[in-house]
């Protein structure tokens, strides 16, 4: 179940939301142990990685088409892949995803101009929905914004306070304390993000992040390097 606060309500929302908010917004599908496997000596190479099995599938068409915010992406629009990543800003797993999997996708895939990503906000809480506020209030600093915050988000997802905690990365971002309420306090652009979640949820099947979409097919669960490729490799041959 998707989870709202009253209108108004993130700003104040956020020194008073408990951190265990953070388990409810991550999906487990899939998860495995974040520690690497020992190789064996014996082996040559790591076995070929299967493409995981889709969890559904969607009118491609139809998901990219325009919401009420402008599209966040990374890589060329021509690009013949495009993978459309759901996410939330509380979540683990998409933290682990963004740190450890995506600049590997961004040199692989992305860099060299065969695959688009496309990022979209899929908030489970009020700290969640404060933290896509401030990197859509960043305006052309939008993907660094969210970088900082996933790199970050101990420090301020699961403190007793995560005003104060959000205040000063902000501050390092160029917010001024008054222009960081203004962000926090625009009800339109709340309004806005929660409806690119609810889109999401109802039209897409997204109940879980992250969520990739990736040639019509749904896959939940953090991807690792070896899954994408089995995924986007067949699709660029």
């Amino acid at each position: 179940m998707i989870r709202s606060v009253p209108r108004r309500s993130v700003l104040a929302a956020l020194s008073v939301v408990p951190a265990a908010l953070l388990i409810a917004s991550c999906s487990d599908s899939g998860d495995k142990p974040e520690a690497p496997k020992p190789a064996e000596p014996a082996e040559p190479a790591a076995p070929k990685v299967e493409a995981p099995k889709s969890a559904g599938t969607v009118d491609m068409a139809r998901l990219l088409e325009a919401g009420v915010l402008p599209e966040q992406a990374l890589g060329k629009a021509d690009a013949p892949v495009t993978v459309v990543e759901y996410a939330s800003m509380t979540c683990p797993h998409c933290a682990a995803f963004h740190e450890k999997t995506l600049p590997e996708l961004k040199a692989k895939y992305i860099d060299t101009g065969k695959v688009r990503l496309i990022f979209r906000e899929f908030p489970f809480d009020p700290r969640a929905e404060a933290g896509f506020m401030l990197a859509r209030c960043s305006k052309d600093n939008y993907f660094p914004m969210v970088d900082v915050l996933f790199k970050q988000q101990r420090n301020w997802a699961a403190v007793q306070n995560a005003k104060d905690a959000l205040l000063q990365i902000a501050k390092l971002a160029g917010f001024s304390q008054e222009s960081f309420e203004a962000c926090l306090t625009d009800q339109k652009l709340l309004e806005d993000v929660r409806a690119v979640r609810d889109r999401g949820a109802k039209d897409f099947g997204v109940d879980s992040t992250p969520t990739f979409f990736i040639d019509g097919n749904r896959y939940p669960g953090a991807l690792s390097i070896a899954e994408l490729s089995a995924i986007i490799d067949p699709l660029l041959s």
